[in-house]
């Protein structure tokens, strides 16, 4: 059964022992930041901050900490399970004969059953300030000593298409200006950008509503690369296994979920800019100073005794790794869906997400791994891959040695490495044109014939199995140990 929202988490971190209260009272600027990347780093608990200086409330950070603590937050033995739970579903097709309808109707009525729900009222209805709503209230933290500011690091920011109306919601930083107004960091690529372009076409304000601290798996939906139209809030429902319940806004026409504890409303005007950053990022440097759409604030709706949840990134290992992580293996059988012969991916920490895919494949004709890494650069957010690494179905694309050993044997520069032009992540701060630049696709598999390769490919040096079971057998004999 799903969490019921933020506080049981807590609860079950607590159970666990695996959150840390701390009940000194510490600053929010740079202090926390400090704290919470020397825990991260090694890999240490959550934190639970008790007293912010500046602010009544509690904060929560590092809850996503560790592999463990997300396989807690969706409530799994391994994320791996939800992988192939999702993989199950894209398998479904059209029935064929009446008994096949009936078999395929307990799995329909569940994935029916993720659909989000509608109600009147909620918890993060218990107070409501719509007169005079200040940032001031939120204990916002500063995270590195260049940042711009503070700035609100995990919001689940919601937006309707105005023209379809369907729901977005997504993660965008939003650096605090003043008491009542914030940047609002909508990258281009993006689907909340999406809604705000069309909104100033159509000279109209954009409205926007921001979640914080719902429960982990809704939170963590907001992460995922959705395919366009659809909703992260049916993912959601398929993560919590239970359907995420929608409450109506005070002073905007959109929907948040009932159980967060901290919900802000505000909007957006169409051609108001304002200059945000710079912003210590995920790439363990810094984005530089731009202009971006300005948010107003015009409420502010929250729990009794709310707690504040928030993150900090930058250089590698901190907690988004790991969200990271378990998007990149939730996601792996959506790419599976559409490119079959591949096996295993995956985007190691070191990487930033975007800068370095590793795929393997199972090679089934000449020039494969080039269509393959064309593929996947033409694959929504998947586009930014900066570096694509394709190897064979036999090598661990989780174990870097293997990976490094294996492509480093197989490679010839000069002809297994290519270079396209294309869109490029807006953080990399490496690329010839903002958003636009280079990227490298390395073909590291076995060479064939058919490739153009005349000479024999040598084989892997392996100890016979006969020799294995009786060393295996006899080791004790040996005494190694």
């Amino acid at each position: 059964m799903a969490y019921e929202d933020l506080r049981a988490f807590i609860a079950a971190l607590e159970r666990q022992r695996s959150l840390k209260r701390v009940t000194v009272e510490v600053d929010p600027v740079l202090e926390i930041a400090e704290i919470t990347d020397r825990v991260s780093k090694r890999f240490g608990p959550a934190l639970f901050f008790e007293r912010v200086k500046g602010s009544s409330m509690p904060l929560l950070i590092n809850a996503f900490g560790t592999e463990e603590r997300m396989c807690m937050a969706l409530q799994l033995a391994s994320l791996d399970d939800l992988a192939r739970e999702l993989d199950g579903i894209l398998e479904m097709k059209t029935p064929e004969g009446f008994l096949e309808k009936l078999r395929m109707l307990p799995r329909l009525k569940d994935f029916a059953g993720f659909l989000p729900k509608r109600v009147k009222d909620g918890p993060c209805k218990e107070v409501m300030i719509t007169k005079d709503p200040s940032f001031d209230l939120l204990p916002v933290i500063k995270c590195w000593p260049l940042d711009g500011g503070k700035y609100i690091t995990l919001p689940l920011v919601f937006t309707k298409d105005p023209e379809t109306g369907t729901r977005n919601c997504g993660f965008y930083r939003m650096q605090i200006f003043d008491g009542r107004t914030a940047g609002m960091h909508w990258h281009i690529h993006h689907g909340g950008a999406g809604h705000y372009r069309k909104n100033q076409r159509l000279g109209r304000r954009t409205e926007v509503a921001v979640a914080l601290g719902p429960d982990p798996a809704t939170t963590l939906s907001a992460a995922m690369p959705a395919p366009e139209g659809i909703d992260e809030m049916l993912i959601a429902g398929f993560l919590r296994k239970r359907p995420v319940e929608l409450v109506p806004c005070e002073t905007v026409d959109l929907e948040v979920p009932a159980n967060a504890e901290i919900v802000l409303e505000g909007y957006v005007e169409p051609d108001e800019m304002r200059l945000e950053g710079p912003f210590g990022d995920h790439t363990g440097f810094y984005s530089l100073p731009d202009h971006y759409p300005v948010f107003h604030l015009t409420a502010i709706t929250h729990r009794r005794d709310p707690i504040y949840q928030t993150i900090i990134v930058g250089r590698p290992p901190m907690e988004d790794c790991h969200m990271g992580a378990a998007v990149e293996r939730l996601t792996r059988p959506l790419l599976r869906k559409q490119l079959p012969e591949v096996v295993d991916f995956h985007m190691p920490f070191e990487g930033i997400f975007h800068n370095l895919f590793i795929v393997s494949i199972d090679k089934q004709y000449p020039g494969h791994a080039r269509k393959i890494m064309h593929a996947i650069w033409g694959l929504g957010q998947a586009m930014f891959s900066k570096v694509i690494v394709v190897v064979d179905k036999d090598v661990n694309v989780r174990d870097p040695a293997e990976v490094t050993w294996k492509v480093l044997n197989h490679i010839d520069p000069e002809r297994d490495i290519e270079f396209v032009m294309g869109p490029v992540e807006t953080l990399d701060h490496a690329s010839r044109l903002p958003k636009y630049g280079s990227k490298m696709g390395i073909d590291g598999t076995r060479k064939w014939k058919e490739e153009g390769f005349t000479r024999e490919w040598p084989e892997e040096q392996v100890m016979d199995t006969d020799t294995t079971t009786l060393v295996a057998r006899r080791w004790k004999e040996y005494g190694l140990e």
